[in-house]
């Protein structure tokens, strides 16, 4: 066999990584299209439920914490948090994007099974696909976000909207990594999924998004705030609550400390870790995934 020859073979099933996905957007986008299509098969309202889950998600929360707690500023509660709606629906609103995410994409590979032993094509393209899925339902709610945040007097400028802008790019890496990371590994250990619906109650309240950064920091103190703040979920929430509910305060609501010049970076940083990590991992497990379904 020449050297040319034995050059161009590769190993049967594995794929060249996220470098393919760039080369194969037709199929993304059909496999985006199909995950919509069986989603909302036979449903009444189809995509209006990206309004209503969410809707009905922040009421409940809204009463339980804003009202009965007390979390919402008031005449009777002077230290609440100002438009304590708006804070509350911003970091909602990501948090729901990457529970959907990850969930979505860690059974991605699982529940395309047979189409997985059928045909050969980037088996990446399912996780990423499930991201794709979870960001178009995401639009709805940012739409609804965008209007409540006019109604309260938000006049959006050029650093808001790149702050809004870089905390979903860190929360979608995130979701990503871990999406291809648990993904692979569910093909081999189905007890990964209840670890994956640990994880995302665990992001939830474990994220600012109820909640003030200052009851952690006085709370845990500065070590124990500096690791609670290096979660990319936290910065993302963060960057969120700067970009959309900040601005509709009268200004005297803080802000984390150093959210631009060291959080950002970092959560940017630890995202882009796990997405190495997730397709390390994904590329490793991936040669028997026909075999395991």
């Amino acid at each position: 066999m020449s050297e040319g020859v034995a050059a161009e073979l590769t190993t049967p099933g594995v794929s060249g990584g996220i470098r393919d996905i760039r080369q194969s957007g037709f199929l993304l986008k059909l496999l985006v299209r199909k995950e919509l299509k069986i989603r909302y098969r036979g449903s009444a309202l189809g995509l209006l439920w990206s309004y209503v889950k969410p809707g009905v998600q922040f009421i409940v929360f809204y009463v339980a914490l804003g009202v009965f707690l007390g979390l919402e500023r008031s005449p009777r509660n002077p230290d609440g948090l100002a438009n304590y709606a708006v804070y509350l629906f911003s970091g909602i609103v990501l948090i729901n994007f990457f529970s959907e995410a990850l969930g979505n994409a860690a059974r991605s590979i699982v529940n395309n099974g047979n189409l997985i032993k059928k045909i050969y094509l980037p088996r990446e393209l399912f996780p990423v696909a499930s991201v794709w899925v979870s960001a178009v339902h995401f639009f709805p709610q940012l739409v609804v976000l965008v209007a409540a945040c006019l109604f309260a007097g938000w006049r959006p400028d050029a650093l808001q909207l790149l702050t809004a802008l870089c905390g979903f790019v860190v929360v979608a890496l995130l979701a990503t990594g871990l999406g291809l990371l648990f993904g692979a590994v569910n093909v081999y250990f189905r007890d990964s999924e209840n670890i994956v619906d640990m994880l995302l109650m665990v992001a939830t309240w474990a994220s600012p998004v109820m909640y003030a950064w200052t009851m952690v920091h006085d709370k845990l103190g500065s070590v124990g705030y500096a690791v609670y703040q290096a979660n990319p979920i936290t910065i993302g929430v963060e960057l969120f609550h700067y970009a959309f509910w900040f601005p509709t305060t009268d200004g005297s609501s803080a802000i984390p400390p150093n959210l631009f010049v060291l959080w950002l970076p970092v959560g940017l940083a630890v995202s882009l870790a796990v997405l190495v990590l997730g397709q390390f991992t994904f590329r490793r497990l991936e040669g028997r995934f026909a075999q395991e379904l």
